[in-house]
């Protein structure tokens, strides 16, 4: 799917870009990022249609998703990882001169 043809999806669930991200608990910003790609991933595609179906039906697909509680995944700091060998070495536990 098409980054206009997922804002298009969006405005047949009548949602906003920020409510959806903030609905799944995505970063807006991270959705953002597929519009300079073109396009969204299968899932993103997928969960936009299944609301835009469930909204002609009738259906309150914002109950359907906060019913599931779902959380905002937390980075971990990937990238700065401590080196533990100089961390070691520094508070002298390693012999720096020992391979």
């Amino acid at each position: 799917m098409t980054f206009i043809e997922f804002k298009k999806q969006l405005l047949d669930a009548e949602i906003s870009l920020p409510k959806f991200s903030k609905l799944i608990k995505v970063s807006e910003k991270n959705i953002q990022a597929y519009k300079k790609k073109g396009e969204v991933p299968n899932t993103i595609a997928a969960i936009v249609t299944c609301f835009v179906a469930m909204h002609k039906s009738g259906l309150d697909y914002r109950k359907v998703i906060n019913d599931l509680e779902l959380e905002a995944k937390v980075k971990k700091g990937a990238g700065f990882a401590k080196n533990i060998k100089s961390d070691q070495a520094k508070e002298g536990k390693v012999d720096n001169f020992s391979e």
